[in-house]
């Protein structure tokens, strides 16, 4: 009598209470093909419907010889789940309470039949070949950072900070100095066999980030992930991953998951970039996978940026990342001016920053940042100075040019017949400068300049070196050939009255990254702003301006000092969950739950505790989401419409949703 196999597979469902592994009889017809880590189809008992699956182990059946549903059929023999991949997912997922069917769903992409077909019919991928002219490229390049190269090899957990400058390549483009870095990084990785996996916030970082690699790196390891490209593009990528041949994958903060055979380095550019926290659940920030993934492949890792966020300088703090400083420290020339926003428009840039404009203008491009796209996006009664609001949703009211009917900022309504609620005037008047506004005050002022304005609806990504005045908003500098000859950096104080628990790291960041596009020794000014964050980027110490923070935040028990978790759901649930927290874990402090209170969809509750109950309080929202679901499934029974769970958990939330 032949032995009963069983496959071990995970769901591939959002349902909380789905996410474990379940054992299915492999029929006698499939006994060959059904190996870890390929796509299968299922039935669902409960649901009375087939679901896919990921085969995750093979193992034979208990002698108590319990009957088991059976897979139903192989969707495709291509093994895109490897072992080590489910191991990072159910460990993040672990950590986030979450579901590791949720990470997969972001790593691996969907099935395309014609791609999948296109890989078997290719010969199989090459060994890539490092020339010894660009490993000793690299070697030159990694050489300005004292030790980086051997604790790269050794696999250590790095920060750094970039070199704020430009640098021009061989082939005569110019990008960031981090590019050229993360480049020689991923260079060395590759000569010594090994993949290096390299994240960036967005597009803009990764087309310098390729160019930086181009002719350094064989085409046919070099591999580019991100969302905009198509279905078939992205799975072919990901076919070229799973290839027994070492690669360097660039792409956004999904790609931190990426399967690279023998990962060798995972490198994180600007880990202060809103755009590597995932919003979908469970919502694992891009820094804290990586650091999850070092733990288990023990590659190294390496965070860069022009500043140092909260969360990195932490780990420096206690000492699971090391800080490796440059041989030479180098800085931009920044310029302070105390010089706040007037009523008249010359107040807005002082007479330094101005000449400093002037006599850049004369060699090259110029920069000068602003806080907000647009003409005006925010008007104000020219009585009374209340903030002009759209009658249907409250929203702001802005206006798109001089004279226009003003519209609102949400719904986009316009709105000729305003009238305000406080002293009934009808009159409005502009209360900020926009990018379109700033470029038209300063075409006026520089006649017969080139004006070029750079964002969300005009990107730019290059400009010439050729005499320019470019207004871009905070994040949409375009790259200057030999960089800018001088910055502006404008809109500073109105920057920092955002309400936001990190607006002082996120100012910092932007004026950083705008300073670091200047030539090497073209001035930055920083326009009405005094206080700890102009002097941190006055002195070029980032990094002691992220451990001030961090002081301030340790009494106040704030993130990243703390992890913090939200609960959101019925007021019911949300007790229930709350009550079981407390239960599962006496030990912690009175101030640890923070409500619940309500809201306009139920009740929220706040859970503050440190790093070292992290998997206890994980486990006991998981088990408290998992228990909501449950009940939900039990009261929809014999019910036309179905019951909703409510309970909603996020670990480690974003400052924004706090």
């Amino acid at each position: 009598m032949s032995t009963r196999r069983v496959a071990r597979v995970l769901i591939d469902s959002p349902l909380p209470q789905l996410d474990r592994l379940f054992d299915y009889e492999i029929p006698s017809e499939l006994a060959d093909t059904v190996v870890p880590g390929i796509r299968v189809r299922v039935p669902l008992r409960t649901a009375g419907r087939l679901v896919d699956a990921y085969v995750i182990e093979i193992d034979e059946a208990d002698a108590a010889g319990r009957p088991l549903s059976l897979v139903e059929s192989v969707i495709s023999t291509v093994e895109v789940l490897p072992p080590g991949l489910y191991a990072l997912a159910r460990r993040a997922a672990d950590r986030a309470a979450g579901s590791a069917s949720d990470i997969l769903r972001l790593a691996v992409p969907k099935r395309m039949v014609r791609a999948e077909k296109a890989w078997f019919a290719a010969d199989p991928v090459a060994a890539p070949a490092v020339a010894d002219t660009d490993l000793a490229w690299a070697d030159g390049v990694l050489e300005a950072f004292p030790g980086l190269s051997d604790a790269l090899t050794a696999g250590e957990r790095l920060a750094l900070d970039a070199p704020p400058r430009p640098a021009t390549l061989a082939s005569g483009e110019d990008v960031g100095a981090w590019a050229e870095l993360f480049a020689a990084a991923a260079v060395r990785t590759l000569a010594a066999g090994r993949s290096a996996v390299l994240v960036v916030p967005d597009h803009r970082d990764q087309a310098q980030l390729e160019l930086a690699l181009a002719g350094r790196v064989p085409d046919d390891a070099l591999v580019r992930d991100d969302a905009r490209r198509s279905g078939p593009e992205r799975y072919a990528s990901y076919l070229r991953v799973l290839a027994p041949q070492p690669c360097v994958v660039v792409g956004n903060r999904s790609t931190v998951y990426s399967p690279a055979h023998e990962t060798g380095l995972v490198a994180i550019w600007d880990d202060g970039d809103p755009l590597l926290a995932e919003p979908l659940s469970p919502g694992v920030h891009a820094r804290d996978a990586a650091l999850v993934r070092q733990e288990l492949d023990a590659t190294a890792l390496l965070f860069a940026g022009h500043t140092r966020t909260t969360d990195v300088e932490r780990l420096v703090a206690i000492g699971w990342v090391r800080e490796v400083p440059a041989r030479r420290r180098a800085s931009p020339r920044v310029v302070l001016s105390a010089t706040r926003e007037g009523e008249s428009h010359a107040a807005r840039v002082p007479s330094s920053a101005f000449a400093a404009a002037r006599e850049g203008l004369a060699s090259g491009p110029v920069l000068v940042q602003v806080a907000r796209p647009g003409y005006a996006p925010v008007l104000v009664c020219a009585e009374c100075r209340t903030p002009a609001r759209c009658p249907h949703c409250a929203g702001p009211l802005r206006a798109r040019r001089p004279g226009a009917v003003p519209e609102c900022g949400w719904c986009g309504r316009s709105a000729p017949a305003w009238r305000c609620a406080s002293c009934d005037s009808v009159k409005l008047r502009m209360a900020s400068s926009g990018s379109e506004r700033t470029a038209d005050e300063l075409g006026r002022a520089f006649p017969g300049v080139r004006i070029i304005v750079a964002d969300g609806t005009h990107p730019v990504t290059r400009v010439a070196a050729k005499p320019a005045l470019v207004i871009a908003t905070r994040g949409a500098e375009p790259i200057a050939a030999g960089g800018y000859r001088a910055v502006v950096l404008l809109d500073g104080d109105r920057m920092l009255m955002a309400d936001e628990l990190r607006i002082g790291e996120s100012c910092l960041r932007w004026w950083s990254n705008a300073a670091a596009l200047a030539a090497p020794g073209a001035p930055v000014h920083l326009v009405g702003v005094t206080g700890g964050v102009a002097r941190a980027l006055a002195t070029w110490t980032q990094p002691a301006y992220a451990r001030s923070e961090l002081a301030e935040r340790t009494p106040l028990h704030m993130p990243p000092v703390v992890r913090v978790a939200t609960v959101g759901g019925a007021a019911a649930a949300v007790r229930t969950c709350v009550d079981t927290l407390r239960e599962d874990l006496p030990n912690l402090g009175d101030d640890a739950v923070l409500g619940p209170v309500s809201t306009e969809n139920g009740a929220r509750a706040v859970v503050r505790f440190d790093y070292g109950a992290g998997r206890a309080v994980a486990e006991s929202l998981r088990s408290s989401v998992i228990a909501d679901a449950l009940r939900a499934r039990r009261s929809a029974k014999g019910r036309q419409a179905p019951a909703r769970a409510t309970l909603r958990v996020r670990v480690d939330v974003p400052d924004l949703d706090l």
